[in-house]
């Protein structure tokens, strides 16, 4: 070995040997990973169709699909294809960040090109396989399995505007994908900070501040993989918000100093900067316990804004404080809503619940279905809630409220309508028409009472007749065959004929990121409800 390279080796030894003084935050030495999405795919086959499916060109699609029906076993797939009560789709979904196996998704449902199908309403997805995809080298590329999907198809065409045609050939199974995978996040230390000390420091200190206890073992969230990577477990605290638990993880302070006094200090002006507050709430959450004086201190402002995010941080520390304050951020400002119901939903404390409650009152249907989906997520709220399960497969929640009587279907998660306050009955002048040979129309004898008739080639006409409210009416539906499309479909053509007067909307949930203007100038932001 010559000199040079000597020198060399003895350079690349005493680099090794030497540790990077790590910065005062994770931020600042690391970068969050494992915070997007991961879309996915697969190709699957709707049955129970009332002879409006039918076969698809040949294609990589069908050709996909007769593979996935081979390797379950399925004799003939071909003659299933042709079939007028099957329709060939693409399934799409997205594994969420820090999803965990067993959590349930959203799914889209598109008939592909090439199609002979024309309507995929009343359609059962049968059992699918979901994966990644992407188009490397020319070539399709799959990943391991990652969801299974199945479940009722409720196409756009019953609550959508639009071309009834493509409508007819979209939809969603709400909650019926099943994730096989549990993602954990990460953080991806940057060059010049990439040393075991370092990732070992940075591990310490995340694991001093979040931690789980095995029994009677008492065990961090993170773990250093590499000198450069260290893998995040989601803390139970931060489920429904775990870019929240991010943004804390990086606002940790790396290096054990004694100087938390002077920290606090610093922070405690910082909130009181509408440009620093948000940045400085987060390193006091980071803090833990020691810095809930603080926050307590900030949530005192009288500025809307400041006592806001002293407000969510406290929420997450689970301190009783925070729940008035965010109550009151939900009343008064639309930018706060949602964050600030994330953060109801994740704490313990039983006073969450009363404050719900008193949210359902609230003139904003945003507010008031928010307030109704927080509690049904929770344990101790969802007991509360009453109402009924129709043919094992929808749910009809009742809400006493004292506001405009309103009807909520929902599109995401569940199948699920929700009637608030006292919603009053059809005011039908002739008849109301529902997919499927559904007339609903009053009885001639009874002007109090309405006569649900279904008439369906192949099958003896059914009918029932029933008092004319809202609950009954999906009583009776359901009664003569109908499932939850039918009954979103009926309520949406009665909304559009003026027969339903309550008002009708579809997912009226806060927005996430909406702007939070600091003077009066653009006035309050309006709310996204649709009717």
């Amino acid at each position: 070995m010559n000199k040079d390279s000597k020198r060399d080796a003895a350079k690349s030894t005493a680099d090794l040997l030497t540790v990077p003084t790590p910065p005062d935050l994770i931020r600042q030495a690391a970068s969050p990973r494992g915070l997007h999405a991961i879309p996915i795919e697969g190709v699957g086959l709707v049955n129970a169709l009332e002879q409006t499916g039918g076969p698809v060109d040949p294609s990589t699609f069908r050709d996909q699909l007769i593979d996935e029906m081979r390797h379950k076993d399925v004799e003939d797939p071909n003659q299933i294809l042709e079939l007028d009560s099957t329709a060939v789709v693409r399934v799409v979904g997205a594994i969420p960040a820090g999803a965990r196996r067993g959590d349930p998704i959203d799914l889209k449902i598109i008939s592909p090109e090439g199609s002979r199908a024309t309507d995929l309403r009343g359609g059962w997805l049968l059992d699918t396989r979901l994966r990644h995809q992407q188009v490397l080298d020319q070539r399709l590329r799959q990943s391991d399995l990652m969801a299974i999907a199945m479940g009722p198809v409720l196409t756009r065409k019953t609550h959508d505007i639009g071309s009834a045609e493509a409508l007819a050939l979209e939809g969603r199974v709400l909650g019926g994908g099943r994730i096989q995978v549990t993602r954990k996040l990460g953080l991806v230390l940057r060059p010049e900070y990439q040393h075991v000390m370092v990732s070992k420091a940075i591990t310490a200190a995340i694991n001093e501040r979040f931690f789980f206890f095995d029994g009677t073992t008492r065990r961090g969230i993170a773990k250093a993989i590499e000198d450069d990577y260290i893998e995040i477990e989601v803390h139970p605290r931060y489920r429904e918000n775990v870019y929240r638990m991010m943004a804390v993880i990086n606002s940790i302070a790396i290096s054990p100093r004694n100087d938390s006094q002077a920290r606090l200090e610093r922070l405690a002006g910082e909130m009181q900067d509408v440009g620093k507050a948000a940045g400085a709430a987060l390193q006091l959450e980071a803090m833990g316990e020691n810095a809930i004086p603080t926050l307590v201190d900030a949530a005192k402002s009288s500025n809307p804004e400041l006592r806001f995010y002293a407000a969510e941080a406290l929420a997450y520390l689970d301190r009783i404080e925070a729940v008035e304050l965010l109550e009151q951020a939900i009343r008064s400002e639309p930018a706060f809503r949602q964050p600030a119901f994330v953060a109801m939903q994740t704490m313990k404390s039983p006073m969450v619940v009363p404050a719900l409650k008193r949210l359902l009152n609230e003139p904003s249907l945003e507010t008031r279905y928010a307030a109704l989906v927080t509690l049904r997520k929770r344990a101790d709220g969802r007991q509360m809630l009453s109402g009924k399960i129709h043919a094992d497969s929808f749910r009809q929640i009742d809400v006493a409220s004292t506001a405009s009587p309103s009807v909520v279907v929902s599109l995401r998660e569940n199948q699920e309508i929700c009637l608030f306050g006292n919603v009053p009955p059809l005011d039908i002048a002739t008849f109301v028409l529902g997919p499927g040979g559904l007339v609903i129309k009053p009885d001639e004898t009874d002007p109090g009472r309405l006569r649900i008739s279904r008439f369906q080639t192949g099958q003896e006409d059914r009918l029932a007749v029933v008092p004319n409210s809202i609950p009954t009416l999906i009583d009776g539906i359901v009664t003569v065959g109908g499932n939850y499309g039918d009954v979103v479909s009926v309520l949406r053509n009665a909304k559009d004929k003026g027969y339903l007067t309550a008002q009708l909307a579809f997912d009226p949930l806060p927005q996430a990121f909406r702007t939070y203007y600091r003077d009066d100038e653009a006035g309050e932001e309006a709310e996204e409800e649709t009717e």
